[in-house]
């Protein structure tokens, strides 16, 4: 678990860098320590890899879900409803996490709302995957990051190294990406919050403490 959790966590990230599996991650582990917890779907671009996917077994587990209204249906387009704005109350015990779209095209749902967050303490998590295609170099990554926090005028607060190679990862490919997260945190000038890793690879990392994560969102190739 990351430590000092806020109660309103923002993830973000660019496509493929696995935000949506780390956003459900977190609010699962949340849920699991006895928190109530709502996970929001902005994902309103893109309708893959969404955490809407996951509502029945989120629900069942005691996880509250806000979703765009058409979300996985043949209108899938992007339309919230008003009960959004239920989460922005800082004496709501709830801790809300919010999956915000791949880009700066899909932060601008996040920007709807920027001056409710910013009444209150929060935290901008951007996920980031050394093997993912326009983000293999920190520079590339500091300018999609630069371009959701223009877009949702919210700054970023932290960086997550989820740096995989889906089902072929192995705990070097982990290890080999660390300098990587650290220079991209270096270059936007905020801390790495953490690293994740697989769960069976998580005891294998013994020279860098990590975020143990569940695979819940796998790419259609490996369905």
């Amino acid at each position: 678990m990351i430590d000092s959790v806020k109660r309103i966590t923002i993830v973000t990230g660019h496509y493929g860098s696995g935000k949506t599996n780390f956003a459900v991650n977190l609010a699962v582990d949340l849920c699991r320590e006895g928190k109530q917890v709502v996970l929001v779907d902005l994902d309103i671009v893109n309708p893959y890899f969404r955490s809407a996917d996951f509502k029945p077994q989120l629900t069942e587990m005691g996880i509250e879900m806000i979703c765009p209204i058409y979300a996985n249906t043949n209108l899938d387009i992007p339309a919230l409803g008003a009960d959004i704005y239920s989460v922005f109350n800082e004496n709501d015990g709830r801790y809300i996490i919010f999956d915000v779209g791949g880009d700066d095209a899909g932060a601008a749902a996040l920007g709807r709302y920027a001056h409710l967050i910013q009444q209150e303490e929060f935290d901008m998590l951007y996920v980031v995957n050394r093997y993912r295609y326009l983000t293999r170099h920190p520079q590339e990554a500091l300018e999609i990051l630069r371009e959701i926090e223009a877009t949702s005028r919210v700054p970023v607060t932290g960086i997550v190294n989820n740096s995989n190679l889906g089902s072929q990862t192995t705990a070097q490919d982990i290890e080999n990406a660390i300098g990587y997260g650290l220079d991209v945190a270096a270059l936007a000038g905020v801390p790495v919050r953490t690293v994740t890793a697989r769960r069976d690879l998580a005891s294998q990392m013994t020279s860098h403490p990590v975020y143990p994560v569940d695979i819940y969102v796998l790419p259609p190739w490996e369905k």
